[in-house]
């Protein structure tokens, strides 16, 4: 992102969950050292600022959920970067409370130039900067406040042509329903902010986009997201290699257990936390994700369905938070829906696609078996190469996960615990994950996670 921000022309405009102003951003290998004057400051607070009286054409619009406003009173020096944004002629900051009662702007994006585009899983804010190896205590690891965290798991894409465009049309469009100024598309131009040092792995490829919305003012609903999970999962022939930070949507386990109670059932390996962040989310996602797992595992007659957590080679867990979607090595999807019920219809998400389907895409194919082969050899301290070896000699990717040595960074096979009677009610009545808006208060009235019938309610 620093990269990107330094080669901006025209405007960057950030739309997220959170912002930390006080987080650094860039290598500090490489510049902390450097004399000042030659380099751009290492907080993204100050960096803004910097960036923007840098380059005179360029403004910086951030977009943030109103929620977490609070939040920047206890942050110390994020009031005073605040100040300075807001002092800035061409520095645009606002909260957006453009949504229904309860609901949340979840969104991760940045647009650059409508150019180049981010979109997945990753907020610029704190306890969000790992590498892949996850070191157990690595110093750089470490929150605005001084004190290390955790590893950490998460993934976004970058985009570049086309869709940048469009989803500047979609950050213009939220901007203006949070009640900003509108503002003009950005001139064409034949510069690219895409980092020099990243190399892309698909090239000349259609995107899709799917998002979700609750009904607000003249802004209808959309359910794109949902429609997408249904029918990703139903097209799934041999297997679906999914990364999720929860696992509670009813629709979804729905359409995992109708594909896995037919003939020929694909397997289906989903990577997550041990355990959500927060007991209230332990509470409300992990009985959800237990409720689940056990109605799918009645369905499930070729036992193809399976759950996993990360650990690092200390035996740290490691917590996903990546939202990532692999089918057949025909689909790829990266975003910021989890798989629960808000995802599904209440909080704004955006996730972007591509399918081997479409006409044009049938050479991406390859690029997205290496990407879910190195998620794999990620975790479980492999190369690629044996991990591939692995699966082909085993037949399957949970046997291929089950015969890596107990050694090192590895996967291990979720044991759902036994649940009290209150925990069943409160998993089942879907508390704190409502599927629509005017549930939020009314979830006794509701059926919850088995209202449809498809998934039986386990004991």
């Amino acid at each position: 992102m620093r990269g990107a921000m330094l080669a901006a022309r025209q405007r960057i405009l950030m739309i997220g969950w959170d912002f930390d102003t006080r987080i650094l951003i860039g290598d500090g290998r490489r510049w902390w050292n450097l004399p000042r004057k030659r380099i751009a400051p290492a907080r993204l607070g100050a960096f803004v600022v910097w960036l923007a009286n840098r380059n005179k054409p360029l403004e910086i619009k951030v977009l943030k959920w109103n929620f977490g406003a609070l939040k920047a009173v206890f942050r110390g020096s994020m009031i005073v970067d605040l100040l300075r944004w807001w002092k800035h002629p061409r520095i645009g900051f606002k909260l957006d409370s453009a949504h229904p009662l309860g609901c949340s702007h979840h969104q991760k994006i940045v647009v650059i130039d409508d150019r180049f585009a981010v979109c997945g899983g990753i907020d610029m804010a704190g306890d969000r900067w790992d590498t892949s190896d996850h070191i157990e205590n690595d110093p750089r690891r470490r929150r605005p406040g001084g004190k290390l965290y955790g590893p950490w798991h998460d993934c976004t894409m970058l985009l570049e042509g086309e869709v940048a465009k469009v989803l500047g049309n979609y950050g213009r469009t939220r901007w203006e329903q949070a009640g900003g100024r509108p503002m003009p598309a950005c001139k064409p131009q034949d510069e690219t902010p895409w980092p020099e040092d990243i190399h892309a792995e698909f090239n000349d490829v259609e995107v899709g986009i799917a998002r979700t919305r609750s009904q607000y003012g003249n802004a209808a609903e959309v359910r794109e997201i949902e429609a997408m999970f249904v029918e990703h999962i139903a097209r799934a022939k041999r297997f679906i290699y999914a990364e999720n930070q929860y696992f509670a949507s009813r629709v979804v386990a729905e359409a995992i257990a109708e594909r896995l109670a037919r003939p020929d059932p694909p397997e289906i390996v989903l990577v997550m936390p041990e355990s959500s962040d927060g007991w209230l989310e332990q509470a409300a996602m992990d009985g959800a994700r237990i409720r689940l797992f056990r109605a799918i595992r009645e369905a499930d007659h070729a036992g193809r369905f399976s759950i996993w957590h990360p650990y690092n080679a200390a035996g740290t867990p490691i917590y996903v938070h990546s939202k990532l979607t692999i089918v057949d090595d025909e689909i790829l999807r990266v975003g910021s829906a989890n798989m629960n019920n808000r995802s599904m219809g209440l909080d704004s998400e955006c996730d972007v696609f591509i399918d081997c389907a479409r006409p044009g895409n049938h050479h991406c194919g390859e690029a997205i078996m290496r990407l879910r082969l190195r998620l794999l050899a990620e975790h479980c301290g492999l190369s690629s190469d044996a991990v591939a070896d692995l699966v082909e000699r085993h037949g399957s990717m949970a046997a291929a996960i089950e015969a890596v040595p107990a050694t090192g960074k590895s996967l291990r096979r979720f044991i759902p615990r036994e649940l009290s009677e209150a925990e069943k009610a409160l998993a089942d009545a879907e508390v704190l994950d409502p599927e629509r808006p005017e549930e939020m208060l009314a979830f006794y009235r509701r059926g919850g996670l088995f209202k449809s019938r498809i998934l039986r309610r386990p004991r």
